[in-house]
């Protein structure tokens, strides 16, 4: 159930919102991840994308889910149905590999960790060992609206397209983005700044010992 909290503080919706929002939090209650777009037009009977996304957007700013445009698997309800960060995949801090699209698991910080839209990332590799991330961490990363406004050096998740995804410090050099490890065994990723796109910003490290 929703909380009577949160249900004050949020605002009504109309019916196709309310029809999509208890079709959500029966999907994530059985299978504890969020569905597809595409499950999504299927269970609204939908043929496109867009009646789904501007719902979703609706949802989003009337308080009743947290969800990054595009990314239909960091979709999460507000309100108790569903707790913690979605473990979208793992990334790299070694060379580039693929992400994957499915939350495979979620990680409970809820009493901790009060930011909107955070996600985790599984490291693969050490090329970040200098910055105390291990082969095996889980990074807290914070979606990045703006990577203009990334002072240089923050550690941020990285995709370059046709490659993969890759945990590295940020520093923007002109038309260039320089992806800098933190082991010296590791030589910077150098590439237009067009063909980046910052996923998000370190913001804890989890590591399991």
């Amino acid at each position: 159930m929703v909380s009577s909290q949160h249900l004050a503080d949020s605002q009504p919706l109309t019916g196709a919102q309310q029809e999509l929002y208890d079709w959500l939090a029966d999907y994530i209650g059985s299978h504890r991840h969020s569905p597809s777009i595409r499950q999504m037009m299927e269970a609204m009977g939908l043929r496109s994308p867009a009646p789904i996304q501007s719902r979703l957007r609706h949802l989003q700013q009337k308080g009743w889910i947290t969800w990054q445009e595009g990314q239909a698997r960091t979709l999460q309800l507000l309100g108790g149905l569903t707790s913690g960060i979605p473990v979208l995949g793992a990334v790299a801090a070694g060379g580039l590999i693929d992400t994957y699209d499915d939350v495979q698991e979620r990680l409970d910080l809820a009493p901790v960790l009060d930011t909107r839209g955070l996600f985790a990332l599984t490291v693969n590799g050490d090329s970040m060992v200098d910055a105390h991330i291990a082969d095996g961490d889980v990074v807290l990363m914070e979606p990045v609206q703006d990577p203009s406004r990334l002072k240089p050096g923050t550690i941020v998740s990285a995709l370059v397209p046709g490659s993969g995804t890759t945990l590295k410090h940020f520093h923007r050099k002109g038309a260039e983005v320089h992806l800098e490890a933190a082991n010296p065994a590791y030589g910077p990723i150098v590439v237009p700044a067009e063909q980046v796109t910052v996923q998000g910003k370190l913001v804890a490290v989890w590591r399991q010992v």
